[in-house]
């Protein structure tokens, strides 16, 4: 048995703080300290509310954490920044000269046909203007994740002065679905066709489990950016680094169906299910 609880918070790995570190960062992640810390990863206060910057599975020892599984899940998109490692990635990719790279934030990409006003953004585009000004779209998705809000956890911390951090109360998951098809698909169906018009690419950052939940590499990964329309750049959290994994090229309809990390029962498979579950009707 094995439950999700914390595995960076406030940009510091969980295991390794103390009881006293713990109950402060609980305090400040239920909003009893105004002294929010910085973000290791961007100049910026942290604006993760309870400050988890990735997730990952745990193994219980006595009502304790004795051990973990598998690799960290990232749930704050702050935790994609650390050193700049994915511009910098992207920028090799596309040729971009290091001297020549500049970076935009949440430039809005479409306007309300009522009030004019900015209707969506693209998170980061990274440019660089070689006699002619060339850019690329980054979007960056980090994965939500379902079931039991994580103040119980903060409020146990809160209490718990042993050595090893309590096992984590709440059942949750990683949703892939919400964070694949219903939040990443949708963005690059609107934003990908318009950059093919204008000759761009957009490039989506997901981290490794999150490409794995949709079925991981291609059996022959592109590297050519004439073959497709969205570069995906998949790095993987490592002892507390982001270090590149994986990166092809793919066409807008081929990320879509990768999102879709599903296919259709067959209709044989449907009418089964569907006999079970048909009640006839009350009659008034």
């Amino acid at each position: 048995m094995s439950r999700y609880g914390i595995a960076e918070w406030y940009g510091q790995d969980f295991l390794t703080l103390t009881p006293k570190e713990r109950q402060r960062l609980a305090s400040i992640a239920l909003g009893e300290q105004d002294s929010v810390p910085h973000c290791p990863f961007r100049p910026i206060t942290c604006n993760k509310r309870g400050g988890v910057c990735s997730l990952r599975s745990y193994i219980e020892d006595n009502g304790e954490i004795s051990t973990f599984e598998g690799p960290p899940v990232i749930v704050c998109p702050n935790r994609f920044e650390q050193d700049t490692m994915l511009v910098q990635w992207l920028g090799e990719i596309v040729g971009f000269r290091p001297q020549d790279l500049q970076l935009a934030r949440e430039v809005p990409f479409m306007q309300s046909v009522v009030t004019q006003r900015p209707a969506g953004k693209i998170d980061l585009i990274l440019a660089a203007d070689q006699h002619e000004l060339k850019w690329f779209g980054l979007e960056i998705q980090a994965v939500y994740f379902s079931g039991d809000r994580m103040s119980k956890e903060f409020i146990a911390l809160q209490k718990s002065d042993r050595n090893r951090p309590p096992y984590p109360l709440g059942k949750r998951r990683p949703d892939w679905r919400s964070s694949s098809a219903k939040r990443l698909m949708p963005q690059l169906q609107v934003k990908g066709p318009t950059l093919r018009r204008w000759h761009s690419k957009i490039a989506v950052a997901v981290d490794m489990p999150f490409f794995d939940s949709m079925g991981g590499p291609s059996a022959n990964p592109s590297h050519d950016l004439d073959d497709g329309d969205v570069i995906w750049l998949i790095p993987e959290l490592r002892d507390g680094k982001l270090i590149r994994r994986h990166w092809e090229v793919l066409t807008l309809e081929a990320s879509c169906e990768k999102l879709l990390a599903a296919k259709p029962v067959s209709r044989r498979e449907f009418e089964q299910v569907l006999r079970k579950k048909l009640q006839f009707m009350k009659s008034t």
